[in-house]
């Protein structure tokens, strides 16, 4: 599928210790190439698949059910984009 555009974050909490942020993927959509500087763990709110593009052009799926998170160290490489038909939402906590 390809890319109908970008994921929209929401900052919910952003302090010297924490930062909290909504996202919501259109179909399609995709976070763009980022690298994760901080510990984080990611709260799906829907279930359904992600597509996950590494530093190599490799790309590999998870598929993710509500609630039920997961933890990262810093330093992952990555665009997540959503392949599903319907929309995409996880909460992101990360640790600074």
């Amino acid at each position: 599928m390809a890319e109908q555009g970008k994921a929209v974050p929401t900052v919910q909490v952003d302090n010297e210790r924490t930062r909290v942020t909504e996202w919501r993927f259109a179909p399609g959509a995709a976070t763009g190439w980022h690298r994760h500087d901080h510990d984080y763990v990611v709260v799906p709110m829907t279930p359904g698949r992600l597509k996950l593009v590494d530093a190599q052009g490799k790309a590999s799926f998870s598929e993710l059910t509500p609630g039920v998170s997961y933890f990262k160290q810093a330093g992952v490489e990555h665009d997540v984009i959503n392949p599903n038909d319907g929309e995409f939402v996880f909460v992101e906590v990360e640790f600074k």
